[in-house]
């Protein structure tokens, strides 16, 4: 087990421009000159400059022929040193266009020669042809920083092996110096990601960016029907539900009532979450129960999600319920003729309520907190900058394939996902990518996450899952503004085997206030929008939904190309949070435990004021007592006072650098390897059932632990029910005559002189003091509780 200290942050100081006085000059950027530096500077400031030689090839004209037909079927080939890369082949084409760019990392450069060869490819494998070839040195190719418009093409005459001049075939391409700031970094064919990636595997290496589809909640109220019809002509009772689906999304009803009725009343409330563009239409089926396990449709309506009405805030009009016919048993069709025979109707209330917040994450560190109508989302207050700059001694995931890592990383933050470019073959990877949201609430967080690329050299079709790293979770209200923030974070895996340091993720973090006014306001407004307060939705139905808007988001984002794997998305929205954890229960009750150290340590203080331990702080104490009793007026504002005073005490001892993942407040240091087992296992079990038992037998003693503690808080709140409920007569009398002589006491005796008496009395000296429990302590005990009316 590696040492906590491994577990920490490691501040450093790397050369970005944004921690450089002037902002804009970037170290190490040469040949260009001092002007595009301030311009690279300007997107670019929380990474290190990369230099890039970039070529586009665009396309080729009038090629020779390189067979006896008269066909050729070209390709361009780019190489520089050691690195290669080819475009695909365009059969039987003479004049083929490809407008792809490669791009290779200045700093692994090994020539400075760079040979651009068109070839023709041969199909019986006998060996490519060389067509002509186009050489350039490095030393006069011009640098372009952006935002510099395009280099253009230019067209260049092909030549032979021995530098000669072809009569035929020319080809279009441009040769320039760059960085990672130039607009065709993102889909160009990178050296160091590339190299050794299939043509296949290519797209899964690129630098995307994602955002995940704008959902909704659907709101369906089941009412009654009319007129239903049973399915065959027997004397037994109908018992109607109806089935609700949209997409994979299906709920029931209960039967309705009265039993038996054509005109069955149900009055069940269920809500979905439907993503635009709304494809999916909603299917309502009105079913008979005939036997377990059987239900026999009575009849059936498809409804497309246009047909709800939308709410985008809860002062509308109420959505009224609407009839609607329901087709015959067997008639799927949603274009079907009505059927003026068929009269069976049925009664719904639909609505689209865009005035939620649709949540796929856990509201404790969720990233979005905007409504999903466009009209309620309030204005941004800031801007979050993000530079991904490497990563250092990662584990060697593919070392069994006799590789390291192909790594990646995922930052989430709202509906934005960006993705990096893999880094193939590396424990030291360097990405040096920035990215930029929009914040709207400063109290959400950003989600950063290493993945190894498991595409990269796949056996079984590219259907192998990405392994996970680490993650990194950064809150943004713990963030200064305008401060670069600069960390190797450690990454964390958490596996049945224990926890392991898999690496440190290099961050550059800078969160940007534009609207302060809004800011501190956003403060005192409610977390979520309006509607999850006015109309709340219980905790076990946000539990589904959430469920089933992790799974949208995860299906739109891997249809996408490159795809977000489902994995990938899984892992970052922690979608296993909410199964038991012993490790996570142990973990929340010491965070519980901790609570009442303040309280305990007030406590303290108390106890050594009233025992004299100190004489001349207990004067004291005495003292500022009668001044406030004299002076009651001074109260509220001492206690404020004294807040203040440790509030500005308690600065100095502040945070320097962004919280991280605590492994001793997550219990994850000396877990046993069982807890692990369990809270990895899957949900059903597949564990043997002798474990399963242990396991069980484990949570019944945890279990019981908890029921005694929820046992002795009820026990004390049912004899403070007893003291007037007359459950003991002797006690409620005693009670209600000692309240009659306290209510006398207080009327005629002044509030100061009592609260003096009363001080008095609990601060003197131990001497006067007995170590017997106090009488209301013994009368309050004696109350009755209902603890002794349990089974």
């Amino acid at each position: 087990m590696p040492p906590p200290q491994q577990f920490g942050l490691t501040e450093t100081r790397p050369p970005l421009a944004a921690m450089q006085r002037p902002r804009f000059n970037i170290p190490g950027l040469n040949p260009a000159p001092a002007n595009a530096a301030g311009k690279i500077s300007s997107t670019y400031d929380l990474v290190e400059s990369m230099r890039f030689l970039y070529v586009h090839v665009v396309k080729a004209r009038d090629l020779p022929a390189a067979s006896a037909a008269g066909s050729i079927d070209p390709f361009v080939e780019v190489k520089l040193g050691n690195y290669k890369g080819a475009t695909p082949v365009h059969a039987a084409n003479h004049s083929p266009a490809w407008h792809q760019v490669f791009a290779f990392s200045a700093t692994h450069l090994q020539s400075h020669l760079l040979e651009v060869a068109v070839k023709a490819k041969d199909l019986a494998g006998a060996g490519d042809d060389l067509v002509g070839r186009v050489a350039f040195d490095l030393s006069e190719v011009p640098v372009r920083v952006p935002p510099d418009s395009p280099l253009a093409p230019q067209w260049y005459r092909l030549e032979g092996r021995r530098g000669e001049k072809l009569h035929r075939g020319e080809l279009m391409l441009s040769v320039w110096l760059g960085t990672q700031a130039d607009e065709a970094f993102p889909d160009a064919w990178h050296s160091d990601a590339h190299g050794a990636a299939s043509p296949q595997a290519v797209a899964s290496t690129r630098a995307k960016v994602y955002f995940s589809p704008k959902l909704v909640y659907l709101r369906v109220a089941a009412i009654a029907a009319q007129d239903l019809i049973p399915h065959d002509a027997s004397s037994r009772a109908m018992n109607a539900s109806v089935k609700l689906q949209l997409a994979g999304q299906v709920r029931r009803t209960r039967p309705g009532g009265p039993p038996g009725s054509p005109n069955p009343m149900w009055n069940e409330e269920f809500m979905f979450v439907a993503s635009e563009p709304f494809d999916d239409p909603l299917f309502i089926t009105v079913e008979d129960r005939v036997g377990p396990g059987r239900d026999e449709p009575l009849g059936r309506i498809v409804l497309p999600l246009n047909a709800a009405m939308p709410r985008h805030d809860h002062y509308g009009k109420p959505v009224e319920p609407r009839w609607f016919s329901l087709a015959r048993p067997g008639d799927d069709s949603p274009d079907r003729k009505p059927d003026h025979k068929f009269a069976s109707k049925i009664q719904i209330r639909m609505s689209l309520d865009f005035g939620y917040h649709v949540l796929d994450e856990s509201t404790y560190y969720s990233s979005d907190l905007q409504p999903s109508s466009k009209h309620a989302r309030k204005p941004s207050i800031g801007i979050l900058e993000v530079g991904v700059l490497g990563a250092r001694n990662l584990i060697p995931i593919k070392a069994k394939d006799g590789r390291a890592t192909d790594a990646y990383c995922v930052a989430k933050y709202g509906p934005k996902w960006v993705r990096t470019r893999t880094i193939l073959n590396t424990l030291n990877p360097q990405w040096n990518e920035q990215y930029t949201w929009e914040v709207f609430d400063p109290c959400t967080v950003i989600t950063v996450v290493v993945f190894d690329n498991s595409q990269i050299g796949a056996k079984n079709g590219g259907d192998a899952r990405d392994e996970h790293i680490g993650k990194v979770r950064i809150r943004l209200s713990t963030l200064e503004t305008d401060r670069v923030y600069t960390h190797f974070y450690p990454l964390l895996a958490l596996k049945p085997s224990g926890l392991k340091k898999t690496g440190e993720l290099h961050l550059a973090v800078r969160f940007t206030c534009t609207a302060w006014v809004n800011m501190i306001a956003m403060y005192g407004r409610p977390l979520l929008p309006k509607m999850h307060y006015s109309q709340p939705i219980s905790v076990m139905q946000l539990d589904y939904l959430r469920h089933q808007a992790t799974q949208i988001v995860s299906a739109r984002l891997s249809r996408a190309e490159p795809p977000l794997r489902r994995e990938v998305v899984e892992y970052t929205l922690d979608v296993g949070s909410h199964m038991f954890s012993l490790r996570r229960s142990k973990a929340n009750f010491y965070r519980i435990t901790s609570l009442f150290y303040g309280f305990a340590a007030m406590a303290k203080w108390y106890d050594g004021i009233r025992s004299w331990r100190n004489p001349i702080t207990t004067m004291l104490v005495h003292m500022l007592f009668l001044i406030l009793i004299c002076y009651p007026e001074l109260i509220l504002p001492t206690i404020f006072l004294y807040m203040f005073m440790i509030g500005l005490w308690n600065y100095r001892y502040r945070s320097r650098h962004p919280p991280h993942m605590d492994t001793k407040l997550s219990q994850a240091e000396f877990t046993h390897p069982d807890e692990l087992d369990e809270e990895f296992d899957t949900f059903p079990t597949n564990r043997p059932a002798d474990i399963v038992r242990l396991r069980y037998d484990r949570l019944r003693s945890v279990g019981g632990r908890v029921q005694t503690v929820v046992g002795d808080l009820a026990t004390q709140g049912e004899r403070a029910h007893a003291l007037l409920s007359w459950r003991d007569p002797r006690a409620t009398a005693i009670f209600i005559f000692l309240s009659l002589v306290v209510a006398i006491v207080l009327y005629v005796t002044p509030f100061q002189v009592l609260m003096v008496i009363t001080m008095l009395y609990l601060l003197r000296h131990p001497r006067f003091r007995s170590r017997m429990p106090s009488v209301p302590f013994n009368f309050y005990r004696r109350l009755p509780a209902k603890s002794d009316l349990l089974l």
